[in-house]
Parts: C-alpha cells; structure tokens; sequence
C-alpha cells in the first residue's frame, strides 16, 4: 500500500501536477487515478468502481472499525457515492444539498443547499435523492432536483456559476451525479413517468454555457430542434414512433443516471429511461422501436454526435430503464482482447457490448426472467414469452417487475478475479390495460389499469443476492441471497474485498469465495455505493447511510437523518444510535368530522395521486393514520392549498377540486376504520 501511494505521487509530479491536484481535477489526474483518491463517480472514467488500495484486505478487514463519522439535517434516500480530491471529501445528501470535510479528521469544512421548493418532490417519481457531484478545475458541480447545474468553488462553497436545464414548468428532476469530460459538465434529467422528454446536455465548465444537447425522443411535431440529436432523429428515430399519447408528453427515455466516458474510444455511453406512457398500446398503439427509449446511445463527447445505439427492450412495455450503471473495460473474448460496454439491465439480462460498434457480444439472465426466453444474437432484440405483453387487456404478473432485476444501485469490476459484482433483485411486478385512459398534464400517466396488482398468483417472495458475475463466461461464479431485495450499490479493492450493504448491515466479502468476512451495523438501510481513498498511509472506506430510494418508498424502514461513516482499521469512534423510532396509534375517529364525499372516486385518486408516496409501509406518512384526514378544513388546506409545501407535500388544486378532496378523505377515513397496518415511525415530512 505504502508504495502504491508513492508510485502514485511520482506518476503525478511526472503529469506535471505537483502533489497531485493543486490546480484542481482535470482529465490527466482522472485518467492516472492515483490509488489514494475517488475523482468521479465511478473513481476512474470507465466506472469499474474498483480501487487498487490493499491496506484494507482479507488478513486486516477483521480490524476496521469507524474513524469519523458526520450527521445530515436530512432524512430519506442517501445515494451519494463520496469524491475525494487533495484530502477533502465531498458528498450530497437528499434535497441536493453539498457538504465538504477534511478527509482525514471529518471536519466539516462548507456545504451548500441549493433551496430546492419542497413541492419539487411531487415531481420526484423515487424520492428526492442526489447521487453525488462532479470535480473539475477548482469546482464542485451539482445537479438539484429542480432542474438546476449548479457550479461551486470547491474551497469555499460559493456558487460560481448556476444554469436551469430543463423547463422550471415540467416535472424534470435531476438527481444523478453530473460527469466531467473535456472540459464539459455533462447531466441528463429525470421523469419519464410524467410527460417529459427526456435528453442529454454538456455545459462548458467554466462558464456554464451549454455546449450541445441530444434528445433521446423525437420532437412529437417531428421538426428539427437545432440540436445533436437532430439528424439521428430524422434519418431513423422518428420512424419509430407512431401516433398516440407520447406526443401529449414527449415519449420519456430521460437519462437519468448512466453515463460514462470512454477514454480508449472516446466515446459517451447513456443509458436512457423509460418510454412513457409504460403501456406501448396507449403510447404509439402498439408499434414501433421508440428510439431513444430503453437503450445504451453512444456520442462524441465533443459534439454530441451521435455513433451507435442499442436498445435493450424494443417497444418498452414493463418500465424497464436502461440507465443502469454502464461499465467499461478490457475483457478476453474470442482469443482477443476486445473493449466493451457492460450493463445488468432491468430487465434481467447482462448485456457486453463492443464499445467501438455498439455490437452485441452476448446477453444472458443474470436473474429469474419470464418475460423473454432470450435474447436472439443474430438481431440483438429480446425474444418475448407468449402473453408476455398486457395490451390485450390481460393482466400480466412477471419477473422482473418495474424495480428490475437489478437498478440505479451501482456496480463493481475486480479485474484480477474478472468479475462483476451485480446488487441484483428478484421483485414480481403485473401490469394491466386501464378500462380507460385519459392524459392528465403534469401527472403520472403510465397507462395501467387499477387491476395491475394482478391476479392472485402465488409467487416466492422478493428477495435479493449479490451476484460474482463472469462476463467471459456468461455466468455467476458465486452469490450471497439477503431477504431484502432493495440494497446498496458495491465497492471492490485490490484487497480482495468487496463491500455491500443489506439492511441494517455493511459487509465485507472475500472476492473470490464470496465469504463474508466482516460486518458492521450502520443502525440503519444503507442504498448507496461506498467509496475508498488513502491519506497519509492510512486507508478510509466512506459510506453513506440512509434508506429511500424507488424500492425504498414501499418498504417498511423507517426515515432516520442521513449519516457518513468512514472506516479505517483500528478506527474506534462509536456514531451515537438512531432515535428510537415512534409508533403512531390508530386514529381515534370518534373525533373525525363525517366525510360527505364518494368513497369509489376518493379511491381512484387515491390511487392515481397518493398510493406511490403514502403507502402503507410507513416511509413517508401513511394517510389512514395521519390526524389531517380528521378535519377537513385541515385535510383541505394541505392537500388543495399547499400549506406543507416547504416539507415537501406539493399541493394537489391542480388536479382536483374540493369535492374531489372530500371524496378522497372519505375513502381514507373508511380505510382507517379497517384493521390498521403495522406503522414503524412517525413522519414529519422532515427535510
């Protein structure tokens, strides 16, 4: 380890930046990757998410304990993979909100909260999560859920530069971590449940001009935009879409988190989300590719041009993104070496891809599929099961579900083993055609009926492993099954060692066996990818803990305030524990006032509007406990009016009426008088 940090230091005077980085992060200090620091999302441009660090290793890890750790003023998903760059650590937490520490002592040194308006988090299909930043040139990049690119100076914190890159009047978000490329702060955007229209943008990094955009569907009127995008659209991609409600909406196919930059190639790889409505029927009447949507698009990061895609799910049916971490790397195949693109797609099949051509070299199930028998080599399309589509008006209940076999959750490449390591899932999802569909502007619109929990159909239970893929091979080398299917993204290190959360737990696992050989309880659901990074000697394993997330909005975790733990051996701080969290009571409902409205309408909306947050697993308020639904001058404040917009609660007058709210707080109240559900915590719509 000692003198891997020493190499590191030399290479770095050689590259002429003298103690590797006071004039700041650019492509040369990317592309060494010194072993000691983590300068973009993935450590090194080709996102292996792999660190050549040892201190840390089989013979030692039974010695790591907490070294510092640091608390957040906010709760739900934290999914940031700390940065760390000449010994200070940056990390985001939900509501995009900055920090900066020294890396070694956890001395909070800045942070920054952009002020998004909580009732941006109505806009946020998964939560209001932030999955870190980008470094450049002396400034820390941020991109908040409300659409802005904000540019900080990494030493103080102040806004140097912020640009809004979607329209404030849609509901984009924005919650990956902008990539630094040639001088270019490169972010997609989010939203393909709702009508939007999904693409790519690159800002100059020093000024926050935009340099080019792609869009990842056509122009619905089928005119040029003036973009990247254009001639692409026009030669092919607009023939593959027919008429229907995607150009009430703009089709989706947001990229919203996937991208990577390629330095042997040159080339940006996207993953780009759903097509939107979900059901293809209702979206173009069941015909038609609809590129972009679903598919891995390669650029010049120069311009933007485009060079080659490839769509994993043609005509998109299930929800199922290709945004899943894109990973590159040089790998033997057919007696060669050959550079190639690899994605664990949510749709159950690991795709390897030439990075130069965008060919197919193979893809094969990673987890239980019954949607598709294969994948056809020859043409690269999917290979449907019979009834494998739902717009006949049949219900169909399959693996995987619109969670996917494997999400946003980060992947990791140990070259030495020559294995990825896949935070996979098996979640079963059923999906249905409406009786009726009608648009409904700024809403989800996915074109499902109400009938789309399905059938009683007996299936096993959800569950999940963390899966040693060989992508030579085409198969698992070694699992580790949890009973939770919603976990943390992965970190794999020249020790040997390969970290995952699951639960309340941080393990450790032997690379090559799969044994866990450490654990740590964090004291609460952790779903981000750790990171590692070296100072004097001494290696660190940061983590950020905190449950949220798409899977984690129906689970039964509790919110806790977000936390930083960072790890070394020896390490002997003790992180004080989580509050206790409160059980609310049922409602006493003698005290309600009777409510005049229709119970069948108010479940409909409760349906379209409350059911995706207002679950009853108890992570953001379960309605049919919460005291509002008792007053209805009260109910209609909140739900109509807006009066807990600022934590997050966005108001509904929009999208109904105060007929329609009562209608709505009669069905809660009828569903509160029914035997409650088993509640974990208390909310407060905290921020």
């Amino acid at each position: 380890m000692v003198r891997m940090l020493q190499w590191a230091a030399v290479l770095c005077i050689a590259l002429g930046v003298a103690s590797c980085g006071k004039s700041g992060v650019d492509a040369k200090r990317i592309e060494a990757a010194a072993a000691g620091e983590w300068l973009t999302y993935g450590r090194t441009y080709d996102e292996q998410r792999f660190s050549p660090l040892d201190q840390v290793n089989k013979d030692t890890v039974s010695r790591l304990g907490v070294s510092w750790s640091a608390d957040f003023d906010t709760d739900r998903g934290q999914e940031a993979t700390p940065l760390v760059a000449d010994g200070v650590l940056y990390t985001t937490t939900t509501w995009s909100k900055v920090f900066a520490f020294d890396a070694k002592t956890g001395k909070q040194l800045w942070t920054y909260d952009p002020q998004v308006p909580g009732e941006k988090g109505f806009d946020a299909c998964c939560d209001v999560v932030n999955r870190g930043v980008a470094l450049w040139k002396g400034k820390v990049y941020v991109g908040a859920l409300d659409g802005r690119l904000i540019a900080l100076d990494a030493k103080t914190g102040k806004v140097v530069w912020s640009v809004q890159t979607t329209d404030p009047k849609q509901p984009y978000t924005i919650t990956a971590a902008p990539r630094a490329v040639k001088g270019k702060i490169l972010i997609g955007n989010g939203g393909a449940e709702y009508p939007v229209r999904g693409y790519l943008s690159a800002y100059d990094a020093e000024t926050g001009k935009l340099d080019w955009r792609f869009h990842m569907t056509p122009n619905p009127t089928g005119a040029p935009d003036g973009a990247a995008s254009d001639k692409a659209m026009k030669d092919f991609a607009y023939k593959t879409w027919n008429d229907g409600a995607w150009k009430q909406g703009g089709g989706g196919a947001t990229p919203w988190d996937a991208v990577t930059y390629d330095v042997k190639s040159d080339l940006i790889f996207v993953g780009t989300g759903n097509a939107g409505p979900w059901n293809g029927k209702i979206r173009t009447g069941g015909k038609g590719d609809n590129l972009f949507a679903a598919s891995i698009v390669a650029l010049r990061p120069d311009t933007g041009e485009y060079v080659w895609h490839y769509q994993t799910t043609p005509r998109d049916d299930w929800d199922f993104d290709a945004v899943q971490h894109l990973m590159v790397a040089d790998l033997p195949i057919g007696g060669k070496t050959q550079r190639v693109v690899m994605q664990a797609n949510k749709n159950g099949f690991f795709y390897v891809l030439d990075a130069v051509s965008g060919k197919l070299v193979s893809a094969d199930k990673f987890v239980p599929v019954d949607w598709a028998t294969g994948v056809d080599l020859k043409t690269g399309r999917p290979v449907e099961a019979p009834g494998a589509r739902y717009e006949d008006g049949t219900v169909q209940t399959q693996t995987p579900g619109a969670l996917g076999g494997h999400n946003w959750q980060p992947m990791a490449f140990n070259p030495k083993e020559g294995l990825v390591f896949i935070p996979a899932q098996t979640i079963y999802g059923s999906y249905t055609d409406p009786k009726e569909f009608s648009f409904i502007p700024g809403a989800w619109n996915l074109g499902l009926g109400r009938g789309a929990d399905g059938p009683k159909v007996k299936r096993p239970a959800a569950m999940g492993e963390l899966i040693a893929w060989d992508p030579v091979a085409k198969k698992a080398r070694w699992k580790a099954a949890f009973a939770e299917p919603w976990r943390s993204g992965v970190l794999a290190t020249a020790g040997g060692l390969v970290f995952h959360a699951a639960g309340h737990e941080f393990i450790a696992f032997d690379a090559a066996t799969g044994k866990a050989l450490w654990r740590y309880n964090a004291g609460a659901g952790a779903i981000a990818a750790a990171s590692t990074y070296a100072i004097d000697d001494e290696q660190y394993v940061a983590l950020m803990v905190g449950f949220g997330g798409a899977g984690g909005m129906g689970g039964e975790e509790p919110r806790r305030k977000g936390r930083l733990l960072v790890f070394k051996l020896d390490g002997k701080m003790v992180p004080k524990p989580f509050p206790v969290p409160v059980v609310l009571p049922p409602l006493d409902l003698a005290s309600a006032t009777p409510a005049k409205g229709d119970l069948t309408k108010g479940e409909a909306l409760s349906a379209q509007f409350c059911r995706t947050c207002h679950n009853d697993g108890g992570y953001l308020p379960v309605l049919t406990r919460s005291p509002v639904i008792l007053d209805p001058v009260g109910f209609k404040a909140i739900v109509l009016d807006g009066a807990r917009k600022p934590h997050g609660m966005a108001p509904f007058r929009r999208f109904f009426n105060e007929a329609s709210a009562e209608d709505l707080r009669a069905y809660l109240l009828a569903e509160a008088a029914k035997a409650p559900p088993v509640v974990k915590a208390a909310m407060t719509h905290g921020r």
